[in-house]
């Protein structure tokens, strides 16, 4: 797989799973910048979603991994920001289809949901699946225009 740029953000309800997830991403040698929180105090999870979708979004990181405490509320957040396809994953069937049908490039894990050993398999399967490309183009050319035109609503 090529060298890859990782994003990473997490609330106070994701922190300890971010941590397991950066000793793998260590295993792997990737490149990941950790854009917080990094304790147990309560936070804001928009503010760390938002920060690692602007950084992906941006082209800075190539892909962002977010965690709170279900994976949902950072993956709604990521995804208000335009090109960011944010998956909140259960299992490794949706994690690969993340990748190969929507081209998701954030992807949002809940501590209180997944054990450390599946988010760590989820994350390499995320980080190892290739987008298939094909008739699935056609669909993210249909949300980028959505996401063009609703920028344009005043």
């Amino acid at each position: 797989m090529p060298f890859m740029r990782i994003a990473l953000g997490a609330d106070h309800a994701g922190v300890a799973l971010k941590e397991e997830i950066k000793a793998l991403l260590d295993e792997r040698g990737e490149e990941y910048t950790d854009f917080g929180t990094s304790n147990r105090d309560p936070v804001d999870y928009p503010d760390y979603a938002i920060k690692v979708a602007h950084e992906v979004a941006s082209g800075a990181f190539d892909r962002g991994l977010l965690f709170c405490g279900s994976g949902i509320g950072m993956a709604i957040a990521a995804n208000k920001v335009p090109g960011i396809r944010a998956a909140p994953v259960v299992d490794e069937v949706s994690t690969r289809l993340s990748r190969e049908h929507n081209d998701a490039n954030v992807l949002s894990l809940g501590e209180r949901l997944t054990p450390p050993d599946k988010a760590r398999r989820f994350v390499e399967v995320f980080l190892d699946t290739p987008f298939a490309g094909g008739r699935h183009e056609r669909r993210l050319a249909i949300i980028a225009q959505l996401e063009s035109q609703a920028s344009h609503i005043e």
